[in-house]
């Protein structure tokens, strides 16, 4: 499953994106996508065991700060792959809603691969 963070249905809680940033080790994964890289990559790298990168992974992708990809091979071994979603996490207060935090992302705009493969999912769903 590929999931992108910034459509609009991919919206998380301020909770749930402070609750991943204050993770120790997630933090290290983030600072570690220089580039797009495999969870065995980041494991090693970041010298997590890798049932735990898994984990940190599902949670920054859940809270909308990574994206994750697959790369099609033709031996059949799919490769999933994560990067970096944001350029600035913005958190503020929003006065007009009872004084809450809320968190704003600054996204990085689209490579024409990702623009490819948003047209390719579009065309899929349509047929």
């Amino acid at each position: 499953m590929v999931r992108d963070p910034s459509s609009d249905e991919a919206r998380p809680e301020v909770a749930e994106v402070l609750d991943a940033l204050a993770d120790e080790a997630a933090r290290r994964i983030v600072a570690a996508l220089s580039e797009p890289k495999t969870a065995s990559e980041l494991s090693e790298e970041c010298d997590v065991p890798l049932s735990t990168t898994y984990r940190k992974l599902e949670k920054l992708t859940d809270a909308s700060l990574l994206n994750e990809s697959t790369d099609i091979r033709r031996d059949g071994q799919h490769t999933t792959r994560y990067s970096v979603a944001f350029e600035e996490i913005i958190v503020s207060i929003d006065e007009e809603d009872e004084r809450e935090l809320a968190v704003e992302f600054e996204r990085p705009e689209p490579t024409r691969d990702e623009r490819l493969a948003d047209l390719w999912s579009e065309l899929r769903e349509e047929t």
